[in-house]
């Protein structure tokens, strides 16, 4: 499975230069946990918000600062071509929970670690469907009434 299947998108992302102030309404408003920052359509950075909170609250900025002052960069990232496991291991050795994808050096979208914790559920439900049903199927008795039927 590639990347794009699993990934946010589009990426919520902001120009430098964009004050503290209007990145924390953006993620309001959008219901993100980050923000790409981007000088047209270059990635420059990324600003969570955790990045926010430890800026305004423990530095003592002013939200009128520019994202600039608090951003990541570079940026740890992705590309649409990439599959799962390739996004998994990123997201092991880079010690990020979130990794903007990209197509030809443009941010076309956010895969986070919760996109992931939902593909590896699905994966899980594949597994274990089956099973489930076939335990569902069976009718109630005491412990071990139905072990011979499971083959035990």
């Amino acid at each position: 499975m590639r990347v794009t299947e699993a990934m946010s998108h589009p990426a919520v992302s902001v120009p430098v230069g964009t004050p503290l102030r209007q990145v924390a309404r953006e993620m309001a408003e959008y219901g993100v946990g980050s923000v790409i920052v981007t000088e047209g359509d270059a990635l420059r950075g990324i600003v969570t918000d955790r990045d926010l909170a430890l800026a305004v609250l423990a530095r003592g900025l002013d939200t009128n600062e520019v994202i600039d002052s608090v951003m990541t960069s570079p940026v740890i990232t992705v590309n649409t071509a990439d599959d799962v496991h390739t996004a998994y291991r990123t997201f092991r050795t880079g010690g990020v929970r979130r990794l903007p994808v990209l197509e030809d050096h443009r941010v076309v979208g956010v895969l986070t670690v919760d996109d992931m914790l939902i593909d590896v559920f699905q994966r899980l439900a594949d597994l274990l469907g089956p099973v489930a049903w076939s335990v569902l199927e069976e009718p109630p008795g005491p412990p071990g009434a139905n072990a011979r039927s499971r083959g035990a």
